[in-house]
């Protein structure tokens, strides 16, 4: 099996089996204390799991458009180069003025395999996006479109997305928690060791229901 294949594999099993909450935890344990974004960003629908590859993108604010400015070019570009599994995550800086993301957006993203949008500014058309299926999280909604208020400068170059540093290739995970950025060096062995301490997780839920006291289970198991 090839390397992006495997990979492949990896996300889709990531995205059925594993949540937030044990993805940051095994990132402590591995040394990255800061993965997990300020809450604030939310999904569109809380049963979308959001799982793929970041491509970053940074938005910058303007206040006029003319002929000149062409507010769309890299947007467009940014969404046309995506593959299976990607994820945009539209660095707006915190702008909730304006919605770097909407239906059409989707739809496109969707037609090419793309696994969902992240941003932390805002999405409009929302409930079309809700409709299609597509996860989307974000700081809000805002019908506002970016022409004569942002523009997508950069793509493919780091960003800091709610206090955490992002660069294409890095995992994205989120539910319902939160939401968080696994660096691409780790992605392997932070799945790995996500998928076995939701093994030990299962087995202290067990332990419980049957009646055992935290303080034993910890003891045999040190999960909590």
């Amino acid at each position: 099996m090839s390397s992006e294949n495997r990979l492949s594999e990896m996300i889709s099993l990531c995205r059925e089996q594993l949540f937030t909450a044990v993805v940051a935890d095994t990132l402590d344990m591995l040394g990255y204390h800061h993965q997990v974004l300020t809450p604030g960003i939310t999904p569109l629908d809380p049963s979308r799991i959001l799982c793929g590859l970041a491509r970053v993108g940074l938005y910058m604010p303007i206040y006029h458009d003319d002929e000149t400015t062409k507010v769309y070019e890299h947007e467009i570009a940014l969404v046309d180069s995506l593959r299976t599994n990607d994820v945009p995550v539209l660095v707006c800086h915190g702008n909730k003025k304006i919605s770097p993301w909407g239906e059409l957006l989707s739809e496109r993203s969707s037609y090419l395999g793309a696994a969902g949008c992240l941003t932390d500014g805002c999405v409009r058309d929302s409930r079309m996006i809700r409709e299609m299926g597509f996860p989307v999280y974000c700081a809000g909604t805002n019908p506002s479109d970016t022409k004569y208020r942002g523009k997508l400068m950069m793509w493919d170059v780091p960003g800091e997305i709610a206090g955490v540093r992002v660069e294409s290739g890095d995992l994205v995970f989120g539910d319902q928690d939160g939401t968080v950025i696994v660096p691409s060096a780790v992605i392997a062995e932070t799945i790995e060791k996500s998928f076995e301490k939701v093994t030990a997780e299962n087995t202290v839920r067990d332990e419980i229901r049957r009646g055992d006291k935290l303080v034993d289970i910890f003891g045999r198991h040190e999960v909590l």
